[in-house]
């Protein structure tokens, strides 16, 4: 796949959104994976996606890897590779995307603060002509990111070890377009037993 600046092509044209949870990993600091730690009674997989369908993205698909489960509503792919890292989620993701699909809204699962609100604002996005967005908080770049079918070659090939879209949207900035998030949702992740027990606690609140 090329790696040359990504074509405008398809601008003006709209389609279906898909969802694409990345819940591929072991966890290691948590000492297990993340898609099956529960959060508020339910597994941070099962809240990731139906936050991305809530949010409007359809279909749904979840990354898995170090953890083989069914997602209800949700379409699974295995990630055969995921130890060594996001990246080739990313990958695994892109390859199973139906012929359907148009854009994909790519999220984490151990980023439980993420709402359906904040989704729907990137495929808002979308809807409005922007073929890539990202969401901010507190003017910082962020999860969840909307990549539209004529970029994910490059995302493709540029998604290694533990980066997803990252170096994408570092490289592409003049074709970012950013959708503050503030007011309704949080980056805040899950790495460790601390963590969950905070957002577990932040969650109470929300």
């Amino acid at each position: 796949m090329g790696t040359g600046e990504p074509e405008n092509r398809g601008a003006d044209r709209t389609g279906l959104v898909a969802g694409l949870l990345l819940a591929a990993g072991s966890g290691s600091r948590l000492g297990r994976p993340k898609a099956l730690v529960e959060l508020g009674g339910e597994r941070l997989v099962d809240r990731g996606a139906r936050i991305l369908g809530q949010g409007g993205c359809a279909p749904v698909m979840v990354v898995l890897g170090a953890a083989d489960t069914t997602v209800a509503g949700a379409l699974t792919v295995n990630n055969p590779d995921w130890s060594t890292g996001m990246g080739s989620s990313v990958r695994a993701g892109i390859d199973a995307v139906p012929d359907t699909v148009d854009a994909l809204l790519v999220a984490l699962a151990d980023q439980p603060l993420v709402t359906a609100e904040a989704v729907r604002r990137l495929v808002e996005a979308y809807e409005q002509g922007a073929r890539v967005a990202v969401a901010t908080y507190n003017g910082n770049a962020r999860n969840p990111v909307m990549l539209g079918r004529e970029h994910w070659s490059t995302v493709y090939s540029m998604a290694e070890q533990d980066v997803g879209a990252r170096p994408f949207l570092r490289a592409y900035s003049h074709l970012v377009t950013t959708v503050a998030c503030d007011d309704v949702a949080s980056p805040e992740d899950i790495d460790t037993v601390e963590d969950l027990a905070r957002l577990s606690e932040m969650l109470k609140g929300v």
